[in-house]
């Protein structure tokens, strides 16, 4: 249908333009069968037939540009519509009043075509400053205000009480947290934006939402509860009060993986994408995409254990090391125990003697304490 559309606009400009110009070229050819061809039906019908032939040659492209187009409006704010819109407005009105005495040149292209020119060009560069200044004229048109009711008396603060008011949230603030489809799974991603940690937009594409649905469809019963998993997760986002989540419907035609998609958006709207996944994470970092790991979120609020430390544990499983036992705490840290095979499966206090902080979680050392021996039980 876009492709039908683009082709008549073609065929209507070329004919006004065919009636327009075609005149002065005939004229300018002296053909002995001008005054036969130098009508405004014959010259319509020339101009639409060559700008028909450009549409077959455009038409294509312009429908794909016209969709990269709509797909980046669709993860753009309201406010920057708007102050994109009025900058926009703005630069075309500057242009149109610059072009006026261009308009008055006896010259066939500087009164027609060059103005144009010049107001498009205009146009562009308003839109542009307002995009990309926008916080600069909120605060220019609101700087008053915010004097008068917000902030107190400066003249009445310490400097370093004045240089605390003045810092804002920096360049380095990106609204929307882009959520990959492991996290969603994991769903520890609910409970991390339910207690506040994730401020901003939390943007779940639609080629997530497909892949979490063939997961949940899948003939595999683990995969399937699985994905149903992700899918409640989504919903209780979704439902949860003072969360803001969004659904982005632009695809990226070119490619299936759902990686390259994500790392994609998010160098496209400048968001940061939400993961556990490690791959993904040191792809994102050698492409210079920000990202936030739930794994590594979890590392870092573990308990830190130091050498020397007490803990109770229950050896569950041999290590890889002859006499080594493993166990595990309650949040999933694997404890090695030196000469753990001889207290399989009982609870036993032993002695931290190292920690290891891994890509993958923390480890931890230790080894019976000998003096606690007694209190030890099945």
């Amino acid at each position: 249908m876009q492709k039908k559309v683009i082709t008549a606009l073609f065929i209507i400009v070329g004919a006004s333009l065919g009636v327009a110009l075609l005149p002065a070229v005939w004229i300018a050819a002296k053909w002995q069968y001008v005054e036969v061809l130098n009508n405004s039906l014959t010259n319509g019908i020339i101009g639409a037939i060559i700008f028909y032939l450009f549409s077959l040659l455009l038409a294509d492209r312009i429908v794909g540009e016209m969709s990269e187009i709509d797909r980046k409006i669709k993860v753009v704010s309201l406010q920057d519509l708007i102050f994109g819109g009025a900058g926009f407005v703005i630069g075309l009105v500057i242009g149109a009043l610059v072009s006026i005495p261009l308009f008055m040149l006896d010259v066939p292209v500087l009164n027609s075509a060059l103005p144009i020119v010049i107001m498009v060009a205009l146009a562009y560069v308003g839109f542009r400053v307002a995009i990309t200044r926008k916080n600069e004229l909120i605060k220019t048109f609101t700087r008053q205000k915010d004097v008068e009711i917000e902030q107190p008396d400066p003249s009445n603060m310490t400097q370093e009480e004045a240089m605390v008011l003045m810092r804002k949230a920096d360049e380095n603030y990106r609204p929307y947290k882009i959520l990959d489809t492991s996290v969603i799974i994991d769903g520890r991603v609910y409970d991390v934006a339910k207690s506040g940690f994730l401020e901003g937009t939390i943007l779940v594409p639609n080629f997530v939402l497909y892949e979490l649905q063939y997961i949940a469809d899948s003939a595999d019963s683990l995969k399937r509860v699985r994905g149903r998993r992700g899918l409640d997760i989504l919903n209780a986002l979704q439902k949860e009060d003072g969360l803001k989540v969004e659904m982005y419907d632009g695809d990226f035609d070119d490619t299936n993986e759902v990686d390259s998609k994500l790392l994609r958006l998010a160098r496209m709207i400048d968001g940061v994408v939400v993961t556990n996944d490690y791959n993904l994470n040191k792809v994102a970092e050698f492409q210079q995409v920000p990202v936030l790991n739930i794994n590594e979120l979890a590392n870092a609020v573990k308990p830190v254990v130091i050498p020397g430390e007490k803990m109770n544990v229950m050896v569950v499983k041999a290590g890889t090391e002859r006499q080594q036992g493993v166990a595990y705490l309650d949040d999933g840290t694997m404890v090695v125990v030196e000469d753990g095979q001889h207290f399989m499966n009982e609870k036993l206090t032993v002695v931290v003697t190292s920690a290891l902080q891994t890509a993958a979680g923390r480890m931890i050392f230790a080894k019976p304490d000998h003096a606690s021996r007694g209190i030890t039980s099945k």
